[in-house]
C-alpha cells in the first residue's frame, strides 16, 4: 500500500496534489510515523537533484524515513539499491543513465522502505 500512496501523490492520482519524489516518500509512511504535514512541505526543496550532494530526492526521504525508524546504516542500504538498480544514486546522474524513471525511482525507494520495516 505504501507504494501506491507514493505513486499517485508523485502523479497526482486519485485526486491527490502533486508531490516532488522526495515529498512523495514521506506521504507513504505519513500516518505510520505521524510525518507533520509542514515537514512534508518542507521536502520541496529536496527534489529535481537539489537534495545534498545531488542525490535523487526519493532515496534522501528513503534514508530518512530509515533514520526515524531507527534503522542503522548497516542494516539497510537504499543507496546501494538505487545504485544497482540505476547505475547510480544521483538524480542528475540516474537521469542519464535512463536505467530507472523518477517514478521509479519512488516506486523503488518505497518498496524497499517497506521491505526493510517489515
Amino acid at each position: 500500500m505504501p507504494v501506491s500512496i507514493a505513486t499517485n501523490h508523485f502523479l497526482a492520482k486519485e485526486g491527490l496534489e502533486k508531490k516532488n519524489c522526495a515529498q512523495a516518500i514521506l506521504c507513504a509512511f505519513q500516518e505510520e510515523f505521524q510525518i507533520p504535514q509542514g515537514l512534508i512541505e518542507s521536502f520541496k526543496e529536496y527534489g529535481g537533484g537539489r537534495a545534498p550532494d545531488g542525490i535523487c530526492g526519493a532515496v534522501y526521504a528513503a534514508e530518512f524515513i530509515l533514520g526515524i525508524a531507527g534503522v542503522l546504516e548497516d542494516d539497510s542500504n537504499v543507496v546501494s539499491h538505487i545504485q544497482n538498480l540505476a547505475g547510480s544514486a544521483k538524480c542528475k546522474e540516474i537521469k542519464s543513465h535512463k536505467k530507472l524513471s523518477c517514478l521509479g525511482c519512488v516506486e523503488q525507494c518505497t518498496s524497499y522502505i517497506s521491505d526493510v520495516l517489515n
